[in-house]
């Protein structure tokens, strides 16, 4: 295989395991805030079960995007349990949390898969995958925008 092309084909490799991680971090995420709008309780009942649907939605609609990039540059997206916990830097959500501590989990999942999209960005970027940069940025677009709504809520 002529360089260029092994190097095509490493620097895909690469990428597909930045996005994996990404896959599993925003997968766990959203199970978190799934999981938190089911077992939310007190004042502020209607309102975070609500933001927590808005947003749990909106991460589910992406995740496929995520696993279908992956899938374009070759490599098997993670499927398993197993395999996304092995992944992921989210730990799972606890359905006992008041729901001050709720918001204070969900912003530091959100604070996590911030980062990791910021290292698919700037990977993406340096081995010249726009695709991959784009659907990062998007991404990266979205969750700061959940984690500026959860900021405010806090508050």
């Amino acid at each position: 295989m002529p360089a260029s092309k092994a190097s095509a084909v490493d620097h895909d490799k690469k990428v597909a395991h930045e996005l994996s991680k990404l896959l599993a971090d925003s997968y766990t995420l959203y199970q978190k805030t799934h999981g938190y709008h089911w077992n939310v309780t007190g004042p502020t009942f209607s309102s975070l079960h609500s933001l927590f649907m808005e947003q749990y939605t909106e991460m589910w609609n992406a995740i496929d995007d995520i696993a279908e990039r992956i899938r374009a540059l070759g490599e098997l997206a993670p499927q398993s349990g197993s395999a996304l916990g092995n992944l992921t830097s989210i730990k799972d959500g606890d359905p006992t949390f008041s729901s001050e501590e709720m918001l204070k989990d969900l912003k530091s999942g959100h604070e996590t898969v911030i980062a990791t999209l910021k290292s698919v960005v700037e990977l993406s970027e340096e081995v010249g995958d726009v695709s991959s940069a784009d659907l990062a940025t998007q991404r990266l677009t979205a969750h700061e925008k959940h984690l500026w709504m959860i900021k405010a809520t806090l508050s």
